[in-house]
């Protein structure tokens, strides 16, 4: 089902948002709470794996939902778009965060090995086996699609985190290994809200009535956790600007460097910027590995494939797709075609972001320098993120503004 319902092309995520746009007012802001089914999608866009790797850009779905509706009839979809930026710009300022997530994850992990209740627990909980109407459903769909739509993941990440009582950073790791849209922050970021951790205090209590309601009474669970504390955390780190957005020397000819955060980067350079060499890489670092999941990197690779072939026949240069950032085969065809600068999107925080600092670090002694490239997209909104979405929205009119769509 996953490759029927998200084709790896750019074509199909155009496609996508050709047939959604004129859906995206008030249909969407009264039906979008709505999970029927996995066969019954009309109510949201199914864009989000496309965004999440920018074979879609969130200019261009908005550019497109707003020749069809005023911004005030597309208001909760366009909201939905800058959710994920803001996640992103709130985690940029906060990269301990992410740290964290991954050092709790891997303590968790650790006590699989030598705790066979929880392995069993967990086994169970990632294979629907728990017996807990709806949650076995979503489980099987995640696996077998790569999606959940939004309610879903967090009754999901609530019955994970309380009512099955796991450990709510294995259950961000199942999905992040599943989801074909896993981003680190939206993802972290969204199981921390959950849990009480994101906003100290506020978590989400699951409720049968609830997703009786807005299941179309397919599941009405009956032994959930009528209670939902807050997990104990430490309180989120204040923010940190994100950090000064770097140029090309101008006049020096480049090799692009595309990968899974943003396939459509070309669009990034400056127009007088000779490209010599494009290389697109499926994966991440060998010390940062991504994506996390089987399914997602066959679909992530496919789709890499595709931009290939699009920028190959817009750049007219030679392009290469390659497995994950190689700093030799980087330095090859750098030495192939005699430059000395790798233009790149910058990745935001995660693992490619790690994994592009790695090479930055490996190819710097060749003469070899990796320069990341901000859009300007995020370079808008970003410093916006300190404190909650409420407030943030409030920026979101002045944003469109200063992107051209208004």
């Amino acid at each position: 089902m996953t490759s029927s319902r998200f084709t790896p092309a750019l074509n199909a995520a155009r496609a996508r948002l050709d047939a959604f746009a004129p859906r995206a007012g008030r249909h969407y802001a009264a039906e979008r709470n709505r999970d029927s089914g996995p066969e019954c999608r009309d109510n949201v866009s199914l864009l989000s794996p496309y965004i999440r790797h920018r074979a879609l850009t969130e200019h261009e779905v908005l550019a497109k939902v707003l020749q069809h509706h005023t911004p005030e009839a597309a208001e909760k979809f366009i909201q939905e778009v800058f959710w994920r930026t803001y996640w992103k710009g709130w985690l940029q300022m906060r990269p301990r965060v992410w740290r964290s997530f991954l050092d709790e994850c891997a303590n968790q992990k650790a006590r699989l090995a030598h705790e066979p209740g929880l392995r069993a627990a967990v086994m169970a909980a990632e294979q629907g086996r728990t017996g807990v109407e709806g949650f076995d459903d979503w489980a099987h769909e995640l696996v077998q699609t790569g999606y959940l739509h939004n309610h879903a993941r967090m009754w999901f990440a609530s019955i994970w985190t309380f009512t099955l009582q796991l450990p709510w950073t294995l259950g961000a790791d199942f999905f992040l290994r599943h989801l074909l849209d896993a981003d680190p922050a939206s993802n972290t970021l969204g199981w921390r809200w959950v849990a009480g951790i994101q906003t100290p205090g506020k978590t989400y209590r699951a409720d049968p009535d609830n997703i009786a309601r807005f299941s179309d009474h397919r599941f009405r669970p009956s032994r959930l956790a009528r209670e939902a504390h807050p997990l104990p955390a430490a309180p989120p780190p204040d923010p940190t600007p994100p950090g000064t957005a770097r140029h090309l020397p101008p006049g020096e000819p480049v090799l692009l460097l595309l990968h899974g955060d943003d396939l459509c980067g070309d669009a990034l350079l400056p127009a007088p910027t000779r490209v010599a060499a494009v290389r697109i890489a499926a994966g991440g670092h060998t010390q940062h590995p991504w994506p996390f999941g089987n399914p997602a990197a066959e679909w992530v690779a496919r789709l890499a494939a595709d931009a290939k072939a699009h920028v190959e026949n817009a750049r007219q240069c030679p392009t290469e797709g390659l497995a994950a950032l190689d700093a030799a085969a980087l330095q090859q065809a750098c030495a192939e075609t005699d430059v000395h600068v790798i233009a790149t999107p910058e990745a935001p925080v995660g693992p490619l972001a790690d994994g592009l600092e790695q090479l930055a670090r490996e190819l710097a002694p060749t003469g070899i320098e990796l320069i990341p490239l901000r859009r300007r997209w995020d370079a808008l909104a970003w410093p916006h993120a300190t404190h909650g979405f409420f407030r943030f929205k409030h920026q979101i009119p002045e944003l469109l503004t200063a992107n051209g769509l208004l």
